[in-house]
């Protein structure tokens, strides 16, 4: 062990009991764990990406704002450039949001089960968390989360739709009347829209106070490239602007991005399969006893299972790497599948029945 002639003052008191978010990257077979496009960008579209990149100065800084994407992204979807911004993937912006609508004194309204960054931004901004849980089928529940914000102290609330990770999209009319009741900051995460094919984007003129998250991510297979946006109101935007980080989208993620979006259509084909598939495993599921899976809007499927540790483990020994949830509150017994191609998730249907049935005939013997 390392003997250090001077130790460190301790980190802020805010990070004493935050646990940090574990994406749990792990070599696989078949990568079914953190709802990515299973299909990579094609050649003919990587051939226009490297055109694109030639055309980048390296030794120069980035388009601070992005422009050209914004402006992209603002016809596409019948804005003006100032109601976009573009972040380093939605993880950016989320933060972002904690940065400028939280803080001491500040309160946050959550749903969880829900996407647990949401909370960790909070803690890290000493935002207060209010939390009103789901029901147990992992629906919002509206009359309980409308009266706490008639209180009047909620600063932002974050509605996830579809809501990760268990799936469902959120009632419109809710969404609609939490704008109406509030003048909190709503954000709806549609990270997954696409999946979906519902968005509350109409709504964008009518409430100043709504901002919609999307990413590049998942949909149009750009993980590992780091491009998220958000919609919202010029006035909610220039708040974004003031906290974000300089350059934090850089001039290579931008030339991709402006080629993927352009060419946003060629992906269509292969959201339709997931959307396909998403129902086939689902339908797989319901036949396999004792598995209870909940539908999904979105490109995965969350569904609990007894020794859910356990069945994640034996699945991970196959090469099959799916997500625990099990360890998370609300969510004990759950694990959550990625849609992948049909051959992956026949491998994890096929692996998951073999790993029941040893468990059973296991338990037979004890």
């Amino acid at each position: 062990m390392t003997s250090y002639a001077q130790t460190v003052c301790p980190s802020a008191p805010q990070l004493a009991d935050l646990v940090p978010y574990d994406p749990k990257y792990l070599p696989a077979d078949a990568f079914l764990s953190a709802n990515e496009n299973p299909r990579d960008v094609d050649e003919e579209l990587r051939r226009q990406i490297m055109r694109a990149l030639r055309e980048v100065d390296f030794n120069r800084y980035p388009d601070p704002l992005a422009n050209n994407l914004r402006d992209m992204i603002a016809e596409a979807n019948g804005v003006s450039r100032d109601q976009v911004l573009v972040g380093n993937g939605g993880d950016e912006l989320l933060f972002d949001i904690a940065l400028a609508w939280g803080g001491p004194g500040r309160k946050f309204l959550n749903m969880p089960p829900t996407f647990s960054v949401y909370e960790n931004n909070a803690q890290l901004t000493n935002t207060e968390v209010v939390s009103v849980v789901r029901d147990e089928n992992y629906d919002i529940d509206e009359e309980a989360v409308l009266a706490r914000v008639a209180e009047g102290d909620i600063d932002y609330a974050i509605v996830t739709s579809p809501n990760n990770p268990t799936g469902r999209l959120a009632d419109e009319q809710f969404i609609l009347k939490l704008l109406e009741s509030t003048n909190a900051l709503v954000v709806v995460d549609e990270a997954y829209f696409e999946f979906s094919r519902k968005t509350i984007r109409p709504y964008l003129e009518r409430f100043e106070n709504l901002l919609i998250l999307r990413t590049f991510s998942k949909a149009f297979s750009l993980a590992g490239v780091r491009v998220g946006y958000v919609l919202g109101a010029p006035s909610v935007i220039r708040e974004f602007i003031k906290v974000r980080q300089p350059y934090s989208v850089d001039a290579v993620s931008q030339a991709i991005a402006q080629v993927i979006y352009e060419n946003r259509a060629q992906f269509e084909p292969g959201i339709s399969a997931i959307i396909a598939e998403r129902s086939r495993v689902f339908d797989e599921l319901r036949r396999i006893a004792k598995v209870v899976p909940y539908p999904s809007d979105a490109n995965y499927i969350l569904f609990s299972v007894p020794q859910a540790q356990r069945v994640w483990q034996a699945l991970y020994d196959r090469g099959i790497l799916i997500r625990d949830l099990s360890g998370a509150r609300h969510l004990e017994d759950c694990l959550r599948v990625t849609i992948g191609t049909e051959e992956q998730n026949n491998a994890f249907l096929d692996a998951l029945r073999v790993v029941l049935a040893d468990l059973a005939r296991e338990q037979l013997q004890n």
